[in-house]
């Protein structure tokens, strides 16, 4: 075995960091903003499922149409506001719990149309939850 110094052993052109990670300063637990912005399925794989009220949540892209900014000031209003993304996969998340039908109504009215709105069902794609699970919901509208 050699010693470093031993004149037959060429000196490396570097020296390397005593830093190896450029992250070495991250929080070992998650923080509240990266907890909610975890997929639901992975959210109950990791930490059991927890009990939420029930939800619908609108999805939509940025457009270029008159009552976007309509759209984004009421989706402001609802329980859970996200903007995630960034470009052409900017997505405005806006979550409902059932007391608030009308603001869900009155934002689907608007952003239905759009193209690429997506309804979720407790954060979840269901099978007719545009053509039927929502229109449900409107029989909780107070006449």
């Amino acid at each position: 075995m050699s010693h470093p110094a031993d004149p037959e052993e060429p000196l490396p052109k570097y020296r390397p960091r005593e830093r190896f990670w450029p992250y070495t300063d991250l929080p070992e637990q998650p923080d509240q903003e990266e907890l909610e912005a975890l997929d639901p399925d992975l959210r109950v794989a990791l930490y059991g499922p927890e009990a939420q009220p029930f939800s619908f949540t609108l999805v939509f892209p940025k457009v270029a149409d008159p009552e976007y900014e309509r759209a984004v000031e009421l989706a402001r209003r609802s329980a859970d506001y996200r903007e995630v993304g960034s470009g052409e996969s900017f997505r405005i998340r806006a979550r409902f719990r059932p007391d608030q039908v009308e603001q869900l109504r009155d934002l689907f009215a608007i952003v239905g149309r759009f193209e690429g709105c997506e309804v979720l069902v407790d954060d979840r794609p269901l099978p007719y939850a545009r053509e039927l699970w929502l229109p449900l919901t409107w029989f909780l509208l107070p006449r």
